[in-house]
């Protein structure tokens, strides 16, 4: 596993049939460990330990249907009323953040119409809030915590 730009998380990692796998503490299982899932699963820590958000409110791999068809959310954070706030797409450490990957997540974002979108490749983060009145998409400095979410 490589060195990502988040903060040192230690997780549970093992091996069946010669390939890793780690464990999903919010899918409470263990899945395969590609680089895409270790920034999954490194950002999720940080998102509960460091930024203040609920297990229980965070979703790995929802899914949703889009025009007829079945996609899937990399993680989708909610509200205390189950609604959804955020949605976070992540990406292997090799694979360069491009328009084309915030257009995947606008795409997801067009069912669920959430106020905050994160897309990670566990070296550069980077999160906007959109303002569906005024129809802008503001990028934000830092990853906000759970209370500055849930409190728009």
């Amino acid at each position: 596993m490589g060195t990502l730009n988040l903060p040192k998380t230690e997780l549970k990692v093992t091996t069946k049939a010669g390939k890793p796998y780690v464990f999903d503490i919010l899918r409470r299982k263990y899945v395969a460990l590609t680089p895409e899932e270790q920034v999954r699963q490194q950002f999720v820590h940080y998102l509960i330990g460091q930024k203040g958000y609920p297990a229980e409110c965070i979703g790995n791999e929802v899914s949703i249907t889009l025009n007829g068809t079945r996609k899937r959310c990399d993680s989708v954070v909610y509200g205390r009323q189950a609604e959804p706030l955020m949605i976070i797409e992540y990406k292997a450490p090799s694979v360069e953040i491009t328009q084309e990957v915030f257009e995947q997540v606008s795409r997801y974002n067009i069912k669920l119409r959430v106020k905050w979108l994160i897309v990670s490749n566990g070296l550069q983060h980077y999160c906007c809030q959109i303002d569906y009145m005024s129809g802008t998409c503001q990028f934000v400095e830092d990853i906000p915590t759970y209370e500055d979410i849930k409190s728009e």
